[in-house]
């Protein structure tokens, strides 16, 4: 059997992903892991056409991270994860966990997926990606919806 040492949780602030965090938090004290976790924020698409949009878009950037950091803050002082194992990054989503993923060491990422089928499949999700280009091991944790 692997023995993760460090799992990386890939948190999304949906109302049904309480059911991933515990998967993560379960999988990291049975293998007596670290548990680090990401939040990440995508870009606000800037009408460049437009100047006037751009300081507009860059303040909704920020305000989107700094409600990201306090989500995900309120997350970790619950299942008791530090200060330094809180990762909110901006970019796209795929790319950014796999680099931190990457860049941590971590040896297995956790997310959430909704197992969508036909045409959404076809146009990939972030577990998909995820999973495709990962460093490491990763568990998509398969959220029923309704």
């Amino acid at each position: 059997m692997t023995i993760y040492r460090h799992i990386l949780l890939a948190v999304d602030f949906a109302p049904d992903s309480e059911l991933v965090i515990q998967r993560a938090r379960e999988l990291a004290q049975l293998h007596g892991a670290r548990l680090s976790l990401v939040h990440v924020t995508e870009y606000v698409p800037v009408d460049m056409a437009n100047e006037l949009v751009l300081p507009q878009e860059m303040e909704l950037d920020q305000e989107l991270n700094e409600l990201a950091v306090k989500r995900l803050a309120e997350v970790a002082e619950r299942i008791g994860i530090a200060a330094a194992d809180q990762h909110v990054l901006q970019g796209n989503t795929r790319g950014e966990i796999q680099r931190l993923a990457e860049e941590t060491g971590a040896d297995l990422i956790v997310l959430g997926s909704h197992g969508r089928q036909g045409i959404q499949r076809l146009l990939g999700s972030t577990a998909n990606g995820v999973l495709h280009g990962a460093p490491c091991d990763v568990l998509a944790v398969r959220i029923q919806s309704d």
